[in-house]
């Protein structure tokens, strides 16, 4: 830290204010002599005092401590952390739409299975068409619990936890679950 830079920022900044050192010193409840040794650069403010200077002359406390201006050089430097944070929030969300997608064209596609086979049960007395249409009925209503899970939250949760293996072993055991009950309802002609 540079003290005769600060000082002479902390000077800089008090003139654009059209303040003296007097009024400042009232305004802070400090002496005129305290400001003085600030801005010559013998002294330092208070942490306290500094954090309440930069609230006064709407800078940040780092800039008082670097002894000059960086807003300007700050900004582009949060432009650019800002942009990149919106490009990975974009992938994340790129990469969790197309898992949905695959989610619920799977569920779908099973859906479509298990009403094909509702239609045909009835014309075919094959116990395979019972369990097809159970199974199908099953993966479809455990898509849509996954869907659920990925649109709520809940696997970013576990997933943040670490725990990936547990996440995908729910989705399992979930579709797997699902997928026995429709198959016992369905079959529970036999």
């Amino acid at each position: 830290m540079d003290q005769k830079r600060i000082g002479s920022f902390l000077k800089e900044l008090r003139k654009e204010k059209e303040l003296t050192q007097e009024q400042l010193a009232e305004r802070f409840n400090i002496s005129d002599r305290t400001v003085s040794r600030w801005e010559n650069g013998n002294n330092m403010p208070d942490l306290s005092i500094l954090v309440e200077l930069a609230d006064f002359y709407d800078v940040d406390v780092r800039e008082i401590i670097d002894g000059e201006r960086k807003s300007e050089v700050m900004n582009q430097e949060e432009k650019e952390k800002m942009l990149l944070v919106a490009e990975y929030a974009d992938e994340e969300k790129t990469v969790l739409l197309r898992r949905l997608r695959i989610i619920s064209i799977i569920g779908l596609c099973s859906m479509v299975v298990g009403f094909v086979m509702m239609s045909l049960v009835g014309y075919n007395t094959l116990p395979v068409a019972d369990y097809v249409m159970g199974v199908a009925f099953g993966v479809a209503m455990g898509a849509l619990i996954c869907s659920a899970f990925y649109s709520t939250g809940v696997l970013a949760k576990i997933r943040k936890s670490k725990n990936k293996i547990l996440a995908k072993i729910m989705m399992a055991v979930c579709g797997m679950i699902c997928a026995v009950l429709f198959v016992i309802y369905f079959a529970k002609s036999f």
